[in-house]
C-alpha cells in the first residue's frame, strides 16, 4: 500500500503495516486506518517531545503496538473516543496506559453492554479480508480497566503540544472529542463523520447527542479526523449535522425509535 502525505505525494520515510493503512497528517501526527473492513476505523497517533498520544484503538484483529512503535519510541498513552467495541479492540497491547472517561470506566473493566459473541458477530459478519494470522476464535473483549479516567476540560500534555479533552455525551454516556487549539484539529470519534451517526441504542441520548453537536460547534476547528470512513471532511460537516438534529427536534423526532433520517452526506439513526 502506498503511504502519502496530505498533498498526495508518496510518503517513503511512513513504514509499512500488514493490516493497516498508515498516513502522515503532519511531522508528527500519523492516522492508521483500517480501510479493509466496512467499520473503516481510524486510530490517531501525536507525538509530542516527551509522549505520544493514541486517539482510539480499533478493531484489534491486528498488532496495533507494532505499528505504532514503528512510528514513534515515545512512552504512548492510549486514549478511546469511547469504549464501544470498534475503538477499544487494541487496548490490550496498551495495558497499563489506558485512558477512558470516567462514565465508562466499567466498560473497559468486564463491563461492556454487548457479549464476546455479539462482538464478534459485528466483526466478523461481513466480507473482509481479515489479517492471516487473525483468528475469531481468539478473540477477546478488552477488560483490564484504565489507568486514567478522563474529565471534561481535562488537559492531555504531550510535550510541545496539549490536547484538551470535550466531553461529548450522546452517542455513548462517555463519549469525548479531543481538541488542540494550537493547530484547530477536533478528533471527533462518532460524534461527526461522513456515515451513520447512530443514537439509537440503549446507552444513546439523541437529545445529549445534540447538545454535544452544538458545543463542538462553537470551536475554532480547521481540520476534523473522525472515527470511520472517509478523512476529508469540510468542516462545515458540524453546522451541517447541528441543523439536521434541530429539524428532527422541530419536528418531533428527537427521540429514540423514530427511524433513519438521510441527510446526504451523512444519517441520523434514532
Amino acid at each position: 500500500m502506498e503511504r502519502r502525505t496530505p498533498d498526495g505525494a508518496r510518503d517513503r520515510t511512513v513504514p509499512e503495516a500488514p493490516w493497516f493503512t498508515v498516513d502522515r497528517i503532519d511531522g508528527d501526527t500519523f492516522v492508521l486506518s483500517e480501510w479493509r473492513h466496512p467499520e473503516e476505523t481510524h486510530c490517531y497517533l501525536l507525538c509530542g517531545r516527551e509522549r505520544a498520544l493514541l486517539i482510539d484503538t480499533g478493531l484489534g484483529v491486528a498488532d496495533l503496538r507494532r505499528a505504532v512503535s514503528a512510528l514513534t519510541d515515545l512512552p504512548v498513552l492510549a486514549a478511546v473516543t469511547h469504549a464501544h467495541w470498534d475503538h477499544i479492540g487494541g487496548l490490550g497491547s496498551f495495558s497499563g496506559a489506558v485512558a477512558v472517561h470516567e462514565r465508562e470506566k466499567d466498560w473497559v473493566s468486564g463491563g461492556f453492554s454487548l457479549s464476546l459473541s455479539a462482538v464478534r458477530d459485528a466483526l466478523t459478519g461481513c466480507a473482509c479480508a481479515f489479517p492471516p494470522d487473525f483468528h475469531p476464535a481468539d478473540y477477546r473483549l478488552y477488560r483490564g480497566g484504565a489507568q486514567r479516567l478522563l474529565r471534561d476540560g481535562d488537559r492531555l500534555e504531550l510535550g510541545g503540544r496539549s490536547l484538551t479533552v470535550i466531553h461529548t455525551p450522546g452517542h455513548s454516556p462517555g463519549h469525548c472529542c479531543f481538541y488542540e487549539p494550537e493547530r484547530g484539529a477536533l478528533y471527533t470519534g462518532d460524534l461527526i463523520y461522513a456515515g451513520q451517526l447512530d443514537a439509537f441504542y440503549p446507552t444513546t441520548d439523541p437529545r445529549q447527542f445534540r447538545r454535544s453537536v452544538r458545543r463542538v460547534r462553537t470551536l475554532a476547528v480547521d481540520r476534523l479526523f473522525p472515527g470511520h470512513h472517509t478523512l476529508d471532511l469540510p468542516v462545515s460537516l458540524i453546522a451541517d449535522v447541528d441543523e439536521a438534529f434541530a429539524l428532527l427536534d422541530r419536528v418531533g423526532k428527537l427521540r429514540r425509535g423514530s427511524g433513519l433520517f438521510d441527510f446526504g452526506a451523512f444519517r441520523i439513526r434514532l
